[in-house]
């Protein structure tokens, strides 16, 4: 990263990263996915003196949503998330949270974006891009210019998201990672939902898709 920094917070009962990223000069910041407890971060948006101008999310499931209102209200910024998205997000049987925390839970997203849209925020230009697998809209966003993938529950380090919760597909995830995540510049920064960052170019070599495609195998 050339411009922007990046801090994280690692919270909730499936340990999901939530990510502050910040212009350093500037100090407009968004959060990504925050996945709960507001208070901790505010704490670290206030000790950082930054001034948040949007919440960007990867997708609707409920452990990459539940500090969005809280958050909305303290520093009135809005909540983007893929169009394909919304149906995720705002329903409580599909976004997991009638099912792993007992209790219904929804948001609305109060700007929908479009695959290959380009949005520029903290002075970088970020792309959005649909990655299909996890979910039918979780997306990712890419700023080439800081070589930085925010990559969502679609790409982990050697690994990738669940494909067995609703309106998931492994086959849609498989083509999402190598055609669209695995073209990009191998120097790219992999920042995903869940564990540690990766590169695309370790990715490339390790990820568990790459070695079964590397054995020949037909995973379509």
């Amino acid at each position: 990263m050339k411009n922007l920094r990046v801090e994280m917070l690692v919270l909730g009962i499936v340990s999901t990263n939530t990510y502050v990223v910040y212009n350093d000069e500037t100090k407009e910041a968004f959060i990504v996915d925050p996945s709960c407890d507001a208070p901790r971060i505010i704490e670290l948006i206030e000790r950082l003196k930054l001034k948040p101008v949007a919440i960007m999310l990867t997708h609707g499931h409920f452990d990459h949503i539940m500090a969005v209102d809280d958050l909305r209200d303290r520093y009135s910024i809005k909540a983007y998330l893929h169009e394909e998205e919304d149906d995720i997000a705002s329903v409580p049987e599909h976004n997991c949270s009638i099912e792993v925390i007992g209790e219904p839970f929804s948001l609305k997203a109060d700007i929908f974006l479009k695959d290959g849209e380009h949005i520029n925020m903290l002075g970088t230009d970020w792309e959005v891009i649909l990655t299909p697998g996890h979910t039918k809209g979780g997306c990712c966003y890419y700023a080439k210019d800081e070589e930085l993938l925010l990559s969502g529950d679609t790409l982990f380090k050697e690994s990738y998201g669940r494909c067995d919760l609703y309106s998931s597909s492994k086959k849609d995830m498989i083509h999402s990672i190598l055609d669209k995540l695995f073209i990009l510049p191998e120097e790219t920064v992999v920042l995903p939902g869940h564990g540690p960052a990766t590169t695309i170019k370790s990715e490339k070599k390790r990820n568990i898709i790459s070695v079964y495609i590397g054995r020949n195998i037909d995973l379509l």
